[in-house]
């Protein structure tokens, strides 16, 4: 497995050796060891969760606040996303900024999103089907979202429609008026 820093401090890629032959391929998806050293502490996962998506569905910018932030660390077993998350931690020298990750069946890489960001995706094809392990459960008093083109934030989707957008989604907040609880 090759661990890829990005430019955020926390933020990490995971990309799998992939064994193919005739057969198929084979790779191991997920490590608890080589996960923990690269991230620098014991992580437990709590929940899997699954999204399908159409072509152009956006989902995001979430978050959950603590005391029940979550962590996550996402990939793609069909499809394609372009993958973003925007630090939402107060302190961070990058506040504000995001990095984006572009997740795949074919690439089967996974992005690990800690606790302190929103996170969202915009599926790149028909039947995306996007994974995601947690660190929390699910609270929805502690849900929260950004906008997902927000102007303050300035994430380039690569968008030349407009995307299909859940109504949550819709009227979620803007960064100039976002109290971070991170």
């Amino acid at each position: 497995m090759v661990v890829e820093e990005l430019n955020i401090e926390g933020l990490k890629v995971f990309t799998p050796r992939i064994f193919e032959d005739d057969r198929g391929y084979f790779f191991e998806s997920f490590n608890q060891t080589i996960f923990d050293n690269a991230v620098g502490e014991s992580i437990v996962f709590c929940q899997d969760n699954e999204s399908r998506s159409s072509k152009y569905v956006l989902r995001g910018l979430h978050f959950q606040a603590p005391p029940h932030g979550q962590g996550k660390l996402v990939r793609v077993t069909q499809g394609s996303v372009l993958d973003v998350a925007v630090d939402l931690r107060k302190g961070s020298s990058t506040y504000g900024q995001y990095e984006k990750v572009l997740l795949s069946a074919d690439n089967k890489k996974q992005f690990w999103v800690p606790e302190g960001f929103a996170h969202g995706f915009l599926a790149l094809e028909d039947n995306t089907v996007f994974n995601y392990k947690c660190t929390g459960f699910y609270n929805k008093e502690s849900e929260g979202g950004l906008n997902w083109d927000d102007p303050g934030l300035k994430i380039d989707w690569g968008l030349d429609i407009d995307p299909m957008l859940s109504e949550k989604d819709r009227v979620a907040a803007s960064f100039e008026t976002f109290k971070s609880p991170f």
